[in-house]
This record gives structure tokens, C-alpha cells and sequence, in this order.
């Protein structure tokens, strides 16, 4: 659940702070003892309108993250876009 509520914030983001015409990348790999989730956007495609945004996405993300362990890196492309990256471990936690 984690991992989609944090796809879902980021494709949000995207849509916020992009735009409708960026082109978003979303990439999961799992192995045997954690998830891996990727959200990268292009970034802005030409004007659009700002759409209301509460400043706490990424914070709110990072914590649902951390509360099972996991980590959240967030930051700008080269290219002008945003990426953002989370781990989560799987399986019993010691």
C-alpha cells in the first residue's frame, strides 16, 4: 500500500508541477528483500496552470516511507525534470 499511495503522490506531483503535456516514467523492481520505485518526470511543457499544492507531499511521503523502514531521495533531473526515488524493505522486519 505504501508504495502505491507513494506512486499515486508522485504522479500527482507531476501532474502539479509539470504539467499535463510532461511525460512521466514510473519503474518498480523487486527482489528478495526490498522494493524499489522510481517516478521521473520530464518536467514543464510549455504554460499551464498552477493547480493548488500543500506543500507537504514529499514530507508526508517521506514519513509513510520511513514509518516501514524505507528511504525517499527526491530531486531535480539534468534534463529539468524531477525524479523521485523510494526503498522499501520486504519481508519481517528484526
Amino acid at each position: 500500500m505504501t508504495a502505491a499511495r507513494v506512486v499515486q503522490e508522485a504522479l500527482t506531483n507531476a501532474l502539479k508541477h509539470a504539467g499535463p503535456g510532461a511525460e512521466v516514467e514510473t519503474t518498480v523492481d523487486v527482489d528478495d528483500s526490498r522494493l524499489r520505485v522510481e517516478v521521473a518526470n520530464s518536467g514543464p511543457v510549455g504554460p499551464h496552470p498552477a493547480l493548488p499544492a500543500s506543500g507537504h507531499g514529499l514530507a508526508g511521503m517521506r514519513e509513510r516511507v520511513e514509518i516501514h523502514g524505507g528511504t525517499l531521495a527526491a530531486g531535480p533531473t539534468h534534463t529539468g525534470g524531477w525524479r523521485l526515488r523510494v526503498t522499501l524493505p520486504l519481508g519481517a522486519r528484526t
